[in-house]
């Protein structure tokens, strides 16, 4: 569902990823990760058109990101990690935006958003407000409907999670998870559908994502199953097998000179 082929991007001498080369498939969660500055954002937006590669082809759902931009926008719902939403429209007034650009039915938007709207704990009263009243988490359960509400064929997700409080957070797994594998989420859908999941919450990737790959530098340093990611590294918990293939600091060295230095 997603093929990513040799993608390298340069920005002037700096480079942010170099030959990366990934085949995700349909009903996938896949986790990308990376440190701060590892690529993580680059890769990104390549995959959703807002930025041209250096080299390399990406293709999603069988469509080229650079050549067909607008079959590949037709099929993908995003959510990117620091958005903007038009504050002055209400929750309603925005969703109804985000569906007329995305061309639904009038009567099959109003049902999708009801499903969602309720799905995502939104009240009636709260969706007449303005979303410049919204806190933090009320704004993210709009922006993750906005993503769903076309029914994509490829989710791509960059810190999804953020200001979600742990009962939205809850629901929000699941419906990753039935999106994922096909079956109900209050949406119509009759196939797998492909999730493309950053996140720096490793315990949640650890138990939500099929498969994991680690970037580190701009270079692939690891793939795999959660499972064979901590075969790989030896390490007990994926927060620490990332942070062997990633070079982090030694963490009990570090501790200790801290404390040392508060003392």
């Amino acid at each position: 569902m997603i093929d990513i082929l040799h993608l390298s991007k340069h920005y002037g001498n700096t480079v942010a990823v170099e030959d990366l080369s990934l085949q995700i498939e349909a009903g996938e969660i896949f986790a990308f990760l990376g440190p701060n500055g590892a690529g993580k954002s680059s890769t990104v937006k390549v995959l959703t058109g807002l930025s041209r590669p250096t080299t390399g082809t990406v293709r999603i759902a069988g469509f080229d990101v650079q050549q067909e931009p607008l079959e590949v926008k037709k099929r993908i719902g995003y959510v990117p990690e620091n958005a903007i939403l038009y504050e002055s429209l209400t929750a309603d007034e925005y969703l109804d935006l985000a569906g007329t650009l995305r061309h639904i039915d009038r009567a099959r938007l109003s049902e999708q958003r009801e499903e969602l709207f309720t799905l995502f704990e939104l009240s009636r009263q709260d969706r007449k407000k303005l979303l410049s009243e919204f806190s933090k988490g009320m704004k993210q359960k709009v922006l993750l409907i906005a993503a769903l509400i076309h029914n994509p064929e490829v989710l791509i997700l960059d810190e999804p999670l953020s200001g979600l409080d742990a009962n939205a957070a809850l629901i929000f797994k699941e419906v990753l998870r039935r999106f994922a594998h096909g079956t109900s989420t209050g949406l119509e859908q009759r196939s797998a559908r492909t999730i493309f999941f950053c996140s720096h919450v490793l315990d949640v990737v650890e138990r939500l994502c099929d498969r994991i790959a680690i970037i580190h530098h701009g270079q692939l340093v690891a793939i795999g199953t959660p499972s064979e990611l901590l075969e790989q590294s030896g390490a007990p918990s994926l927060e620490l097998a990332f942070h062997k293939f990633t070079g982090g600091v030694d963490i009990e060295r570090s501790t200790e000179e801290v404390l040392r230095a508060l003392s």
